[in-house]
């Protein structure tokens, strides 16, 4: 009995010990990443600090729509968004940086009951039950639904866990963000939308597809593609090609998307240069331009 006893307090102890040092990195890593993004300095005046700045897209896709059902048996649907932020964040329950995330979106839920609403869509394979037990184990305050290849389609895929969504009153989708944030700027970014004050600028940008891949179609630049060399015509060319042929590393992304999407990808990366290099070395045709020979 005393040994038993003995192996008991030892594992209760071990637990309780890495409970803490997960609580103690979490904390540490939150406030890391909240100072990285909250401050920078100013130029020209040592030791002053400024707010960074908040950035929404200025051309929001509306919200892809859907109607489901939730783990207690609830509707979730779109058309209850209105008026809200909504943070609609992909997870799973062995994904480190969702776990981490979760407190975050539990006490933003408990801050902002009314004005800002976080919907979990859960990527699990697991049985819906399982992950239902989970959520409440955890505690999680918000609806939380099992993601569809409709619905994950519908947003463009997701390129990694976790992956949040970030979608205005009016129901376009102002932001993205892949793998974990702190909770600090989902609120900061919903406080600008609902037109709350915050102490940040807020900056815009054109939704090339740094959201939705769909819109790399309207990008005139590419993640590490050199198009200096080349004339308007030449880039419009290469642009072209880089949206409508597929990059064969198995992505299943057309070239501009797979530079977007994965600027690390090789394969995308050595095409864009070959088709950039092919164009830059072309001959103009014959007679355009100036010329330099004399008639005789």
């Amino acid at each position: 009995m005393k040994k038993s006893a003995a192996i008991l307090l030892t594992a209760l102890l071990t637990l309780t010990a890495l409970a803490i040092g997960i609580g103690a990195v979490r904390a540490g890593r939150l406030a890391t990443t909240h100072a990285a993004y909250a401050r920078s300095s100013r130029a020209g005046e040592p030791g002053q600090l400024r707010p960074r700045a908040i950035r929404l897209a200025s051309n929001p896709t509306p919200a892809p729509p859907f109607l489901v059902n939730d783990l207690e048996g609830g509707v979730v649907s779109t058309a209850a968004m209105h008026g809200k932020v909504v943070l609609l964040n992909f997870w799973a329950s062995w994904c480190g940086p969702c776990r981490l995330e979760i407190p975050e979106l539990i006490h933003l839920t408990e801050q902002y009951k009314d004005k800002i609403l976080v919907i979990g869509i859960s990527m699990d394979d697991a049985d819906p039950i399982e992950v239902h037990q989970f959520a409440k184990q955890i505690g999680i305050n918000y609806p939380v639904i099992m993601a569809s290849r409709e619905l994950v389609r519908a947003y463009g895929g997701v390129p990694a866990l976790s992956t949040t969504f970030v979608i205005s009153p009016d129901g376009g989708v102002v932001q993205k963000h892949v793998g974990l944030a702190p909770g600090s700027l989902y609120e900061e970014e919903a406080r600008a939308l609902l037109k709350l004050p915050i102490p940040e600028q807020v900056e815009t940008f054109e939704d090339h597809g740094q959201i939705f891949l769909r819109n790399a179609a309207l990008a005139d630049e590419l993640p590490d593609v050199d198009m200096k060399r080349l004339t308007p015509e030449q880039k419009k060319a290469v642009l072209k090609r880089m949206n409508s042929e597929d990059c064969d590393c198995g992505c299943r992304l057309t070239l501009a998307q797979c530079r977007i999407n994965d600027t690390a990808c090789p394969r995308s990366k050595q095409i864009a240069a070959e088709l950039v290099e092919a164009l830059a070395t072309t001959k103009a045709p014959s007679g355009s331009g100036n010329s330099s020979s004399a008639t005789n």
